[in-house]
Protein backbone atom coordinates (compact mmCIF):
# COMPACT_ATOMS: atom_id res chain seq x y z
CA UNK A 1 0.00 0.00 0.00
CA UNK A 2 2.95 2.38 0.84
CA UNK A 3 4.39 1.71 -2.55
CA UNK A 4 1.24 2.46 -4.04
CA UNK A 5 0.89 6.22 -2.41
CA UNK A 6 4.27 6.51 -2.94
CA UNK A 7 4.29 6.14 -7.00
CA UNK A 8 1.07 8.35 -6.61
CA UNK A 9 2.96 11.14 -5.18
CA UNK A 10 5.89 10.49 -7.75
CA UNK A 11 2.76 11.01 -10.94
CA UNK A 12 2.12 14.46 -8.22
CA UNK A 13 4.93 16.35 -7.92
CA UNK A 14 6.37 15.88 -11.77
CA UNK A 15 2.47 17.05 -12.70
CA UNK A 16 2.29 20.16 -9.76
CA UNK A 17 4.94 22.07 -11.65
CA UNK A 18 4.05 21.65 -15.69
CA UNK A 19 0.56 22.51 -14.04
CA UNK A 20 1.73 25.91 -12.57
CA UNK A 21 3.20 26.48 -16.34
CA UNK A 22 6.34 25.10 -16.35
CA UNK A 23 8.62 23.48 -18.63
CA UNK A 24 10.66 20.66 -18.11
CA UNK A 25 14.49 20.32 -19.21
CA UNK A 26 15.23 16.65 -19.60
CA UNK A 27 18.72 16.20 -17.81
CA UNK A 28 18.80 11.88 -18.39
CA UNK A 29 17.92 11.19 -14.30
CA UNK A 30 16.57 14.64 -13.69
CA UNK A 31 14.29 16.95 -14.66
CA UNK A 32 15.01 21.01 -14.47
CA UNK A 33 11.35 22.36 -14.11
CA UNK A 34 11.43 26.21 -15.39
CA UNK A 35 8.92 28.77 -14.60
CA UNK A 36 8.58 30.98 -17.74
CA UNK A 37 6.45 33.68 -16.40
CA UNK A 38 4.92 34.53 -13.13
CA UNK A 39 4.79 32.09 -10.38
CA UNK A 40 6.75 29.86 -8.26
CA UNK A 41 10.58 29.25 -8.71
CA UNK A 42 10.40 25.55 -9.06
CA UNK A 43 12.81 22.71 -8.40
CA UNK A 44 14.70 20.02 -9.82
CA UNK A 45 13.61 15.75 -9.76
CA UNK A 46 14.48 12.76 -10.62
CA UNK A 47 12.87 11.76 -14.05
CA UNK A 48 9.99 9.16 -13.78
CA UNK A 49 11.37 5.41 -14.40
CA UNK A 50 14.86 6.87 -15.09
CA UNK A 51 18.22 5.50 -13.96
CA UNK A 52 19.21 7.13 -10.32
CA UNK A 53 21.46 10.36 -10.65
CA UNK A 54 25.37 10.56 -10.22
CA UNK A 55 27.07 13.67 -8.76
CA UNK A 56 28.08 14.79 -12.03
CA UNK A 57 24.09 14.91 -12.93
CA UNK A 58 23.61 16.95 -9.75
CA UNK A 59 26.35 19.43 -11.44
CA UNK A 60 25.00 19.68 -14.94
CA UNK A 61 21.51 21.02 -13.43
CA UNK A 62 23.47 22.91 -11.19
CA UNK A 63 25.42 24.91 -13.92
CA UNK A 64 21.69 25.09 -15.94
CA UNK A 65 20.27 26.85 -12.90
CA UNK A 66 22.81 29.25 -12.33
CA UNK A 67 22.28 29.80 -15.89
CA UNK A 68 18.94 30.87 -15.77
CA UNK A 69 19.43 32.40 -12.12
CA UNK A 70 16.68 30.09 -10.58
CA UNK A 71 17.39 28.45 -7.14
CA UNK A 72 19.92 25.10 -7.06
CA UNK A 73 16.91 23.29 -5.42
CA UNK A 74 16.48 19.50 -5.90
CA UNK A 75 13.42 17.93 -4.39
CA UNK A 76 12.98 14.14 -3.96
CA UNK A 77 11.54 11.42 -2.15
CA UNK A 78 13.81 9.25 -0.62
CA UNK A 79 12.53 6.19 -0.99
CA UNK A 80 12.00 6.12 -4.66
CA UNK A 81 15.77 7.27 -4.99
CA UNK A 82 17.40 6.32 -2.32
CA UNK A 83 21.30 7.15 -3.59
CA UNK A 84 20.55 11.05 -4.69
CA UNK A 85 21.21 11.93 -1.31
CA UNK A 86 25.31 11.16 -1.68
CA UNK A 87 24.65 12.36 -5.09
CA UNK A 88 23.54 15.51 -4.16
CA UNK A 89 25.89 15.73 -1.24
CA UNK A 90 28.70 14.65 -3.40
CA UNK A 91 28.33 17.56 -5.57
CA UNK A 92 28.75 20.24 -2.88
CA UNK A 93 24.99 20.64 -1.91
CA UNK A 94 23.25 20.70 1.71
CA UNK A 95 20.61 17.85 2.21
CA UNK A 96 17.74 17.96 4.80
CA UNK A 97 15.25 15.41 5.49
CA UNK A 98 11.35 16.08 6.33
CA UNK A 99 8.85 13.30 7.22
CA UNK A 100 6.11 12.87 4.17
CA UNK A 101 2.47 12.26 5.79
CA UNK A 102 -0.26 10.87 4.32
CA UNK A 103 -4.25 11.75 6.05
CA UNK A 104 -5.58 8.16 6.87
CA UNK A 105 -8.73 6.98 4.68
CA UNK A 106 -10.68 6.71 7.47
CA UNK A 107 -9.17 9.70 10.20
CA UNK A 108 -11.62 11.73 11.91
CA UNK A 109 -11.24 15.71 11.13
CA UNK A 110 -10.63 17.80 14.40
CA UNK A 111 -13.69 20.04 15.68
CA UNK A 112 -13.68 22.96 13.09
CA UNK A 113 -11.39 25.99 15.06
CA UNK A 114 -14.01 29.46 15.56
CA UNK A 115 -10.90 31.34 14.28
CA UNK A 116 -10.61 29.91 10.86
CA UNK A 117 -11.92 30.64 7.92
CA UNK A 118 -11.63 29.74 4.04
CA UNK A 119 -10.57 32.69 2.13
CA UNK A 120 -11.32 33.67 -1.84
CA UNK A 121 -9.31 35.31 -4.18
CA UNK A 122 -11.08 38.98 -3.69
CA UNK A 123 -10.94 38.90 0.17
CA UNK A 124 -8.80 41.76 1.99
CA UNK A 125 -6.58 39.37 4.02
CA UNK A 126 -5.16 37.39 1.18
CA UNK A 127 -2.53 39.83 1.03
CA UNK A 128 -1.73 38.58 5.14
CA UNK A 129 -2.58 35.48 4.27
CA UNK A 130 0.04 34.75 1.90
CA UNK A 131 2.77 36.72 3.60
CA UNK A 132 2.44 35.03 7.27
CA UNK A 133 3.75 31.83 6.73
CA UNK A 134 7.16 33.63 5.55
CA UNK A 135 7.39 35.13 8.70
CA UNK A 136 6.64 31.34 10.26
CA UNK A 137 9.12 29.77 8.43
CA UNK A 138 11.84 32.44 9.50
CA UNK A 139 11.94 30.88 12.51
CA UNK A 140 11.43 27.44 11.87
CA UNK A 141 9.66 24.90 15.02
CA UNK A 142 7.30 25.02 17.78
CA UNK A 143 8.78 26.96 20.07
CA UNK A 144 6.59 30.80 21.10
CA UNK A 145 9.00 33.66 19.02
CA UNK A 146 9.02 37.44 19.11
CA UNK A 147 7.42 37.77 15.37
CA UNK A 148 3.71 38.64 16.16
CA UNK A 149 1.17 41.07 14.69
CA UNK A 150 3.59 44.09 14.15
CA UNK A 151 5.97 42.46 12.51
CA UNK A 152 3.53 41.38 9.84
CA UNK A 153 2.03 44.84 9.43
CA UNK A 154 5.55 46.03 8.67
CA UNK A 155 6.26 42.81 6.36
CA UNK A 156 3.27 44.07 4.67
CA UNK A 157 4.59 46.88 3.32
CA UNK A 158 7.29 44.83 1.03
CA UNK A 159 6.40 45.70 -2.34
CA UNK A 160 6.84 41.87 -3.09
CA UNK A 161 3.84 41.30 -1.53
CA UNK A 162 1.19 42.88 -4.08
CA UNK A 163 2.83 40.76 -6.57
CA UNK A 164 2.18 37.49 -4.23
CA UNK A 165 -0.56 38.19 -3.44
CA UNK A 166 -1.65 38.54 -6.80
CA UNK A 167 -0.96 35.51 -7.86
CA UNK A 168 -1.92 33.48 -5.46
CA UNK A 169 -5.47 35.47 -5.79
CA UNK A 170 -4.74 34.03 -9.47
CA UNK A 171 -5.02 30.67 -8.23
CA UNK A 172 -7.71 30.70 -6.53
CA UNK A 173 -10.01 32.09 -8.88
CA UNK A 174 -8.74 28.83 -11.16
CA UNK A 175 -8.58 26.29 -8.75
CA UNK A 176 -5.29 25.51 -8.60
CA UNK A 177 -5.14 26.30 -4.64
CA UNK A 178 -7.54 26.50 -1.79
CA UNK A 179 -6.41 28.73 1.02
CA UNK A 180 -7.87 29.09 4.73
CA UNK A 181 -6.57 31.39 7.41
CA UNK A 182 -6.79 31.75 11.46
CA UNK A 183 -8.01 34.98 11.94
CA UNK A 184 -8.45 37.10 15.19
CA UNK A 185 -9.55 40.98 15.63
CA UNK A 186 -8.87 41.49 12.02
CA UNK A 187 -5.33 39.63 11.54
CA UNK A 188 -4.01 36.57 10.27
CA UNK A 189 -2.48 34.41 12.84
CA UNK A 190 -2.13 31.41 10.73
CA UNK A 191 -2.53 30.45 6.93
CA UNK A 192 -1.53 27.35 4.86
CA UNK A 193 -3.30 26.27 1.43
CA UNK A 194 -3.91 22.85 -0.90
CA UNK A 195 -2.86 22.33 -4.25
CA UNK A 196 -5.01 19.48 -6.36
CA UNK A 197 -4.06 17.91 -9.15
CA UNK A 198 -6.48 14.99 -10.18
CA UNK A 199 -7.58 13.03 -6.61
CA UNK A 200 -4.36 14.16 -5.31
CA UNK A 201 -4.02 17.17 -2.89
CA UNK A 202 -0.98 18.53 -1.02
CA UNK A 203 -1.21 20.82 2.04
CA UNK A 204 1.44 23.22 1.77
CA UNK A 205 2.86 26.26 3.50
CA UNK A 206 0.74 25.67 6.74
CA UNK A 207 2.60 28.65 9.57
CA UNK A 208 1.61 30.66 12.15
CA UNK A 209 3.22 33.76 13.65
CA UNK A 210 5.57 32.65 16.10
CA UNK A 211 3.84 35.29 18.69
CA UNK A 212 0.85 32.96 18.17
CA UNK A 213 2.13 29.58 18.14
CA UNK A 214 0.91 26.55 20.37
CA UNK A 215 -3.21 27.60 20.11
CA UNK A 216 -3.73 25.05 18.22
CA UNK A 217 -4.16 27.41 15.01
CA UNK A 218 -1.93 25.24 12.66
CA UNK A 219 -4.41 22.14 13.38
CA UNK A 220 -7.08 24.04 12.75
CA UNK A 221 -6.37 25.28 9.67
CA UNK A 222 -4.60 22.47 8.54
CA UNK A 223 -8.14 20.84 9.39
CA UNK A 224 -10.16 23.32 7.13
CA UNK A 225 -7.53 22.37 4.28
CA UNK A 226 -8.29 18.93 4.40
CA UNK A 227 -12.01 19.58 3.89
CA UNK A 228 -12.42 21.63 1.16
CA UNK A 229 -9.50 19.04 -0.63
CA UNK A 230 -11.99 16.31 0.31
CA UNK A 231 -14.89 18.15 -1.01
CA UNK A 232 -13.16 19.09 -4.32
CA UNK A 233 -12.69 15.07 -4.79
CA UNK A 234 -9.05 14.28 -2.84
CA UNK A 235 -8.45 10.60 -1.98
CA UNK A 236 -5.06 11.12 -1.38
CA UNK A 237 -4.32 14.02 0.94
CA UNK A 238 -0.34 14.36 2.18
CA UNK A 239 1.75 17.35 3.29
CA UNK A 240 5.63 17.31 4.57
CA UNK A 241 5.95 18.01 7.97
CA UNK A 242 8.92 20.59 8.72
CA UNK A 243 10.10 18.00 11.76
CA UNK A 244 9.24 15.44 14.02
CA UNK A 245 7.52 17.79 16.17
CA UNK A 246 5.58 19.25 13.65
CA UNK A 247 4.46 15.75 12.59
CA UNK A 248 3.51 14.69 15.67
CA UNK A 249 1.06 17.85 15.41
CA UNK A 250 -0.11 16.42 12.21
CA UNK A 251 -0.33 13.01 13.57
CA UNK A 252 -3.21 14.56 15.64
CA UNK A 253 -4.95 15.23 12.84
CA UNK A 254 -4.89 11.70 11.21
CA UNK A 255 -1.70 12.03 8.95
CA UNK A 256 0.86 9.09 9.12
CA UNK A 257 4.13 8.59 7.95
CA UNK A 258 4.82 7.30 4.91
CA UNK A 259 8.45 8.01 3.81
CA UNK A 260 10.84 11.02 3.85
CA UNK A 261 10.78 14.30 1.63
CA UNK A 262 14.36 15.41 0.51
CA UNK A 263 15.25 18.82 0.19
CA UNK A 264 18.97 19.62 -1.19
CA UNK A 265 20.30 23.20 -2.08
CA UNK A 266 23.73 25.02 -1.32
CA UNK A 267 24.76 25.53 2.25
CA UNK A 268 23.23 29.51 3.96
CA UNK A 269 26.88 29.26 5.16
Amino acid sequence: MTDMILTALERYYDAVPRRGGARGEDFGPLTLFVQEGEGWKYYARPTPGAPEATAADVERVRERQRELEVPEAFEWVAENNPALRAAAEAAGLHVHAHPLMVLEADAEPPAPHPDVRVLGPDDPLLAAAVTVPALAFSAPGTALGEAGPAELASALADPGVEQRRAFVARMLATGRTGLAAAVRDGVVLCSGQFNPVGEVSEIVGVGTLPAARRQGLALGVTAALVERARERGAGTVFLSAGDEDVARIYGRAGFRRVGTAMIAEPSAE
